[in-house]
């Protein structure tokens, strides 16, 4: 009895523990043996037993009946395969491609073969590279400040180790970082020209490593006195410059305005200039209703002091109230009006009364 199940079928492969990278693949082996005894037909079948434990164990791919089946566990769809053509040969091992952290748990392999059955468990670890290591300088790069160089990678999976160097000048390190050459932040004191240089960060997990650069330049303090007048005074120059432009602008507007009222007063209050033709005619038309009303003795002394004065250019643009002739009215009308004829004696020449 004890030499049958020593020739029994086994599997040779020892359980073990498998860490690998996101994005990578797992190679799961199972290599197992066979006894003359085990004459039934061959089923190999895997299982996995996620690391949250809220699913019982579930079947990822299976052979049985010489045929090979893989559309079991959703998240795993497309990305588990056998890694051997002939699996009678001996050879159950598998391959899990594309890795995520979803696919950490535990992994069963069976093997049977009646009347032989075994199995063995793995432990298949997904970890996460360290990437996008950023290096930055925590503070002001001055003489005699104190500040921190950090080191600080995006994602990676803990345990994470750090390592610092310096890449240029001396590439010696004050003593007082050296206790913190291993960590992720390097605190400096009382910070001295000395230390400007390159450096660079590594950090490393069990599945990767990343890098970074990091610039540092210790310069002289700052006026940060003068700096700060300078910017009150720019401040000050930058409002006084817009109350100009404020300024300006509302006295420009006002401008405009006071034009425009007298502009409208103007044409409002201002009659339009006569014509030379039109005062000519009106001035003619005056003497003429007054030479109607005189006798013919006084007509020739009349004409001569009368027609002398010619309006001249000054008179006809001087602007002037319109003078309207005089209505004529026929002499029995005025007798009808109670007018009194009256008599105008003639003058001569030298102005005595004939």
């Amino acid at each position: 009895l004890l030499m049958y199940f020593t020739r029994s079928l086994s599997i040779t492969t020892p359980e073990q523990m498998i860490e690998k990278a996101r994005g990578e693949t797992a190679y799961l082996p199972c290599k197992f043996t066979l006894s003359p005894e085990d004459q039934g037909p061959l089923d190999i079948e895997w299982l996995i037993s996620p690391a949250d434990n809220q699913v019982v164990d579930q079947v990822i791919i299976l052979y049985s009946g010489d045929k090979m089946y893989d559309d079991y566990y959703p998240d795993l769809k497309g990305r588990v395969h056998f890694t051997s053509n002939d699996l009678k040969s001996g050879d159950a091992s598998i391959n899990v491609t594309n890795l995520q952290l979803s696919d950490i748990g535990t992994y069963q392999c069976k093997v049977k073969k009646a009347p032989g059955v075994a199995n063995k468990k793995f432990q298949l670890v997904v970890l996460v590279k360290p990437s996008g290591t950023r290096c930055y300088v925590d503070g002001s790069e001055e003489i005699g400040n104190d500040f921190k160089l950090k080191c600080e990678p995006k994602e990676g999976s803990l345990p994470l180790q750090y390592e610092w160097q310096k890449l240029s000048d001396s590439q010696k390190l004050p003593t007082s970082w050296l206790s913190e050459m291993t960590s992720s932040t390097i605190s400096v004191k009382n910070a001295s020209s000395e230390y400007s240089g390159t450096y660079s960060c590594t950090v490393k997990n069990r599945v990767g490593s990343d890098q970074c650069l990091l610039r540092l330049n210790v310069v002289p303090p700052s006026n940060k006195a003068g700096l700060i007048a300078g910017a009150i005074i720019g401040l000050l120059l930058a409002l006084v410059l817009i109350g100009l432009i404020i300024f300006c602008c509302h006295k420009k507007r006002r401008e405009e305005k006071y034009e425009k009222e007298v502009h409208h007063d103007i044409r409002e209050d201002v009659p339009p200039p006569k014509s030379r033709t039109s005062t000519a005619r009106s001035y003619i038309g005056s003497n003429h209703s007054s030479l109607g009303s005189m006798s013919p003795s006084n007509m020739e002394g009349y004409s001569k002091t009368q027609y002398n004065q010619v309006p001249s250019e000054d008179f006809e643009r001087t602007p002037q109230s319109p003078t309207l002739p005089p209505a004529k009215v026929a002499a029995p009308n005025l007798s009808r009006m109670g007018a009194v004829p009256v008599m105008i004696p003639a003058q001569s020449k030298d102005g005595s009364i004939v």
